[in-house]
């Protein structure tokens, strides 16, 4: 899960396991068949066939949870009209015993189950937080004859709690809507797909989406990324962001080295309508060849490529860990009664602590960002427990009052994987950090071998250095807080004071701009002195500011004009469409930027210089 300037916002699915490691006993797979052809009330209807079984009764199960998500999800609530049938089309007695299980009866007979799928982006009102609510890039879109969001969780089910056998879907749709996913296709026909794999796992590990087509593809290292894009009023095209894309992959795959050997890898974007009954839970979700992605369609090209950055580089850094590191817990998920891991601050965190430590490594971004960018971290985590075990809360995170840090992951446990990185450099004089240890413990352990949960502070230790070990249990499974400056202190960093661009609409988090609530337009205040951006403009109290750069703002999309407007640089070129007085009228002028004082983390210590270097750049 990824948690950024919507920082409430993002989340990431990880995928990596089935429910019980069972041995496959019966060659022939279930299948299941998806009809995005003829949508009843906005429903997919679902036909599943299962292997034969001699039992009198047979349980059937939709996921209550999914890897990564950790929360409890309920996907069963979104199904229909169940019903169970034998070869002779006789409906079977079922019983629906939970939210997502269903008991068939006389399953010696059993034939076939139907049901219908309702989709969650119709009903999401929040964040993809809130109660009852499920994460965006979690969920499902259905919009008959546009898009269809297959997150394959949402549609197809498990029987007899085994989900370790072979699975065939078969998706019949539309000719001119082309499914994107890293799953290969083994029928050639352009209006039904055939997708054959090992297991239940490989199905919630590869989301489709089916759209017109609006694609890329390239190259790294050996590896083909495809990246779809779905926007529904072609705002954006894939070709449009693909540059922010494509460098952003090609930078981690240098900042990785030989750590990973995926040949494919798939990249799903979906733009939502968020004025409209569409998604709004903003963020990504990670597979093993694959993330998902959901953005608002109102976002600027600039500042949605910037998300992508940020945000996908999140999803491709879970490559290391969990999908290559990772405890039994995750190996051997149960869908319906989950066991949760302990080391959230290594899946979560030091995943985290990559995506922002790659961009300054490979010169995305300055020392003076990434230094903020920790600050921010520092200052979101004071907000959080800061004496609750990390392990205790990642291990309890379904439930409160554990659940309620769980965006803590991203703030403390990137600052978590930050500090061993540091002790290490200092331990090692420069020559190795935490990506060493990762690439050691991914070599030890790798995709189909967990670790216990228990034994994994003394593996880290035997890899690293005692200081390492006794961090580990003093700050991640203990209780003590962390005092970031004595580990900045290490590589040079200290407090101090520098000038930094202030953003346009801001002054101290205080707005130049409000809301009238009638209308829903932006004015400019009448309270405060305006700065340097409103006067080089000419623009006053009172005036309602109705575009920028010809893209229009109100109410609805204010926050995509803030988080724009810190892209600007002084002296851009900038148009803003007015109404003074009743009267519409554009301006034509630059961007002029104020400079705001801020205390943050400098390099103050030049003798560290080379450690600080190393750490940064090494």
């Amino acid at each position: 899960m990824k948690n950024l300037f919507i920082t409430a916002l993002l989340v990431v699915v990880t995928c990596n396991t089935t429910a019980f490691a069972q041995k496959q006993t019966n060659t022939v797979p279930v299948k299941a068949i998806l009809d995005l052809n003829n949508i009843q009330d906005d429903r997919v209807k679902v036909v599943m066939i299962p292997q034969k079984t001699t039992k009198e009764e047979m349980i059937f199960q939709i996921p209550k949870t999914v890897p990564g998500t950790y929360s409890a999800d309920n996907y069963g609530k979104y199904i229909d009209d169940f019903k169970a049938f034998d070869a002779a089309n006789k409906e079977l007695k079922v019983e629906k015993t939970d939210e997502n299980t269903w008991k068939i009866h006389n399953a010696k007979t059993l034939s076939q189950v139907v049901y219908f799928v309702n989709d969650t982006y119709d009903i999401e009102k929040g964040s993809g937080f809130g109660k009852d609510e499920v994460f965006s890039p979690a969920g499902s879109n259905i919009l008959k004859d546009k898009n269809f969001m297959i997150n394959n969780h949402c549609f197809v089910g498990y029987f007899d709690g085994n989900p370790d056998v072979k699975y065939s879907l078969t998706v019949n749709h539309p000719a001119d809507l082309f499914g994107s996913t890293s799953l290969t296709d083994a029928d050639k026909s352009n209006t039904v797909d055939v997708y054959n794999v090992n297991r239940y796992f490989d199905l919630t590990d590869n989301p489709i989406m089916y759209c017109k087509p609006n694609f890329e593809t390239f190259t790294v290292d050996g590896m083909e990324i495809l990246f779809s894009v779905y926007s529904p009023n072609n705002v954006h095209t894939a070709k449009s962001l693909l540059p922010d894309l494509e460098k952003m992959m090609r930078a981690q795959k240098a900042f990785l080295g030989p750590i990973n050997d995926n040949k494919k890898y798939t990249v799903l974007l979906y733009l939502s309508e968020s004025n409209k009954r569409d998604a709004k839970g903003f963020g990504a979700l990670e597979h093993h060849t694959c993330t998902s992605v959901v953005f608002p369609e109102a976002m600027p090209t600039d500042m949605l490529g910037k998300q992508i950055i940020d945000v996908v580089s999140h999803e491709f850094f879970h490559i290391v860990t969990p999908l290559s590191i990772h405890s039994k817990e995750i190996q051997y998920f149960d869908y319906n009664n989950p066991k949760m891991s302990e080391h959230l601050w290594m899946y979560e965190g030091v995943t985290e602590y990559f995506a922002n430590l790659f961009q300054i490594n490979q010169g995305l971004i300055d020392q003076d960002e990434f230094y903020q960018r920790m600050l921010g971290k520092i200052s979101n985590a004071a907000r959080m427990n800061d004496i609750m075990s990390f392990t205790e809360m990642s291990k309890n995170v379904l439930v409160k009052p554990y659940k309620d840090q769980y965006l803590n992951v991203y703030e403390k446990g990137a600052l978590i994987g930050m500090c061993i990185d540091i002790i290490i450099r200092e331990k090692s004089n420069g020559e190795r950090g935490i990506l060493d240890v990762m690439k050691k413990l991914s070599k030890e352990y790798g995709m189909n071998k967990p670790f216990n949960d228990d034994e994994l502070f003394a593996k880290i230790t035997t890899l690293t250095y005692p200081e390492v070990g006794q961090f580990l249990t003093t700050h991640v499974s203990g209780t003590t807080p962390i005092d970031y400056d004595f580990y900045f202190a290490k590589v040079g960093v200290g407090k101090g004071k520098s000038m930094v661009p202030a953003n346009p609409f801001l002054k101290d988090q205080k707005p130049y701009i409000t809301i009238n609530p009638t209308t829903k337009e932006i004015m400019v205040v009448a309270n405060m002195e305006l700065n340097d951006f409103f006067k080089n403009l000419n623009i006053k109290a009172g005036d309602i500011i109705l575009a920028i750069n010809e893209v229009n703002y109100n109410l609805d999309n204010i926050y995509e004009m803030v988080m724009e407007s810190q892209n600007w640089k002084q002296d851009d070129a900038i148009s803003v469409k007015i109404k003074r007085d009743g009267k519409e009228q554009t301006i034509n002028g630059k961007v002029k930027v104020s400079l705001e004082e801020v205390e943050g983390y400098i390099l103050i210590d030049q003798s560290k210089q080379m450690l600080n270097q190393a750490w940064l750049k090494g």
